[in-house]
């Protein structure tokens, strides 16, 4: 039986519409797709029973907002129930809070397409660490699922899979969705405060909401969100938020109403923009602040007000992922002076304490800069926030302290103890840079980042959030969701496209070499390359399958000037390529951004066109 998803630690999809149009908001999946959820259901609850010591382990199931959800969860939920799975089903939540909640059972089954178009959908499977499975179970997991389908009686097995459902017990289990709603609320509300204060003691938490709570007492502030009919339109934002002394102002907040696209990029972020113009422009509101979730909730990038030219605009992904960087380092140094305890002993173990940041192999150079200004170490993995989460842990096992990792190039962070990014860590990582200022016995935040960074002369007391991105390394980056950044190739083995990329490279180099040095000061090369949470620098090979490659350029300093960087996607049939430079004031980042893709595309170009020369 086919399946046709593309199946990756991050997450199982496809186009779940029984038209197979990606854009077709149907609810329908038709019956080939519902065998297919009845695989994916069987498929797990073994997985679960095996890892699992009880004989009906306990899974909790949700869905984003997508229209085939429902139909989809209605499959699985009776493959759950004929292996005598235990289930609390949630019905729709975000993506953060499922994971929160899925700490109290013995797994989560997740029903979501992230960023996809509407009609795509897929699955994310978990145990209860707060995560998706890390890769070597998740191959685990899919190779079971292709024994399934390859077999023989797939289709047969699955319908029978379908009908053996006691359809009583399947009512209670829906008709229980609200209790388990309202039991997720609370453990993501929760949870969320331990995130935002990174710390579980009830006083030091209380310490530092109130800090925060006491200056936008005083100060105003007031964030909109375009919820775009996401699962974050019946989460905790409409009651946590205005609890933390904010004015929160939500629109397109009906459950399901996707009214555009759903990826959280600046095409997208107009709409959030748009409106905080109009509110600036028709009332006092003190609108800073904005947001955009996608459908599942776990990555929403920002929209902020820029008060030196009076105008909303979108933040880019990888700003965004420095901006929190930034912010949750300076927030650990504050917090650690300001729970400090007296003993020597204690403060000599802190002074020894390795702290690290994670991040996948595109995000930019910005945040190497970051790390080096707070003396943090600085790890990369394979894009794939499984294999974020996962390089953190291992570093965490190494003796590291990993308060923040994330994607930069999709935006977004996730901040300890989560294994998931979430929009509200974003906010209040902000927030925080906002609300925690100088105190008579302590530096704020802000403070301590110029400090850090010896740019004492750009701080101010009454700085806004212009002035704290002005402080930010400047760098030019390629967005995700530009179309210059996703290239369709032939070659069906990406391993042997990038050993033909390397060829065309390597002759290349030595022909613009000079010109390369006279253009951009790029006086020499290095090659890393990235599977899983393994990063190989110094690469003599540039083939290695479907993971990332990194080709980093050294100026005549032997400092790293920019990068160029390809991987396949796991979850989308293209090839993704990025390009990131490093500010300099004798050339524009901007056009050497431009000029080193377009080197970059018409070197993939070349190497595909080897394969189809064979």
């Amino acid at each position: 039986m086919e399946h046709g998803m593309i199946l990756s630690a991050s997450g199982w999809r496809k186009i779940f519409t029984q038209s197979g149009d990606g854009e077709d908001p149907s609810p329908e999946i038709g019956k080939d797709n519902a065998l297919i959820c009845a695989l994916i259901g069987e498929t797990f609850a073994q997985y679960v029973i095996s890892a699992s010591d009880k004989g009906s382990p306990v899974i909790a199931v949700a869905t984003d907002t997508r229209p085939t959800g429902t139909e989809i969860a209605d499959a699985i939920l009776k493959a759950l129930q004929s292996r005598h799975i235990t289930i609390q089903y949630v019905g729709v939540a975000a993506a953060p809070e499922i994971m929160a909640y899925a700490k109290n059972v013995d797994a989560f089954l997740y029903i979501s397409a992230s960023h996809n178009p509407i009609g795509h959908n897929g699955i994310k499977f978990g145990l209860n660490d707060g995560g998706v499975l890390e890769g070597s179970e998740a191959k685990k997991l899919i190779a079971e699922f292709e024994k399934k389908c390859i077999d023989e009686d797939a289709e047969k097995h699955a319908q029978d899979i379908l009908a053996s459902v006691d359809n009583a017990a399947l009512t209670l289990i829906k008709s229980e969705s609200n209790v388990h709603k309202k039991e997720a609320l609370k453990a993501y509300n929760d949870f969320i405060r331990t995130v935002i204060t990174g710390t579980e003691v009830q006083e030091q938490q209380d310490i530092i909401f109130n800090e925060m709570k006491s200056y936008l007492a005083s100060h105003p502030l007031s964030i909109v969100c375009d919820m775009n009919g996401s699962a974050r339109s019946i989460s905790i934002d409409k009651t946590f938020l205005p609890s933390c002394n904010l004015n929160f102002m939500p629109f397109n907040d009906e459950p399901g109403h996707i009214v555009h696209a759903i990826i959280p990029e600046p095409e997208n972020l107009i709409y959030c923009a748009s409106r905080m113009q109009q509110m600036q422009d028709e009332s006092n509101e003190t609108v800073l602040l904005g947001y955009m979730p996608d459908c599942d909730g776990d990555r929403g990038n920002i929209v902020y007000w820029d008060d030196k030219i009076h105008k909303a605009l979108p933040i880019p992904a990888q700003t965004v992922f420095s901006l929190c960087v930034m912010a949750e380092l300076a927030f650990d140094y504050w917090k650690s002076c300001r729970f400090q305890r007296k003993s020597l002993y204690y403060k000599a173990l802190k002074l020894l304490e390795k702290k690290a940041v994670a991040v996948n192999c595109p995000t930019s150079m910005r945040i190497d800069d970051i790390c080096n200004m707070f003396n943090v170490s600085l790890f990369r993995a394979e894009v794939g926030e499984a294999n974020v989460v996962n390089l953190a842990q291992k570093k965490r096992e190494e003796g590291y302290k990993v308060r923040i990792l994330g994607e930069g190039s999709n935006g977004g962070n996730i901040t300890e103890p989560s294994h998931v990014r979430d929009p509200l860590a974003t906010l209040f990582a902000i927030i925080k840079l906002f609300s925690i200022k100088d105190t008579p016995s302590q530096k704020g935040l802000f403070h301590i980042w110029c400090e850090k960074s010896s740019q004492m002369a750009k701080y101010k007391e009454d700085f806004t959030l212009s002035d704290i991105l002005a402080t930010l390394p400047v760098y030019a980056t390629t967005g995700v969701s530009e179309a210059r950044a996703v290239l369709t190739v032939r070659t069906p083995d990406k391993g042997l496209l990038k050993q033909n990329f390397q060829t065309i490279f390597m002759k290349e180099w030595k022909e613009k070499k000079d010109k390369l040095l006279d253009m951009y000061d790029f006086e020499s090369f290095e090659a890393d390359c990235t599977n899983g949470t393994d990063e190989k620098q110094y690469c003599l090979d540039w083939n290695n399958g479907t993971g990332g490659s990194k080709i980093k350029f050294y100026d005549s300093n032997k400092r790293q000037a920019a990068f160029m960087w390809m991987r396949p996607s796991g979850t989308e049939p293209v090839f993704r390529i990025l390009c990131d430079v490093k500010g300099d004031e004798l050339k524009s980042e901007e056009k050497t951004e431009r000029e080193l893709l377009a080197w970059e595309t018409e070197m993939i170009q070349k190497a595909d066109a080897l394969y189809e020369a064979e």
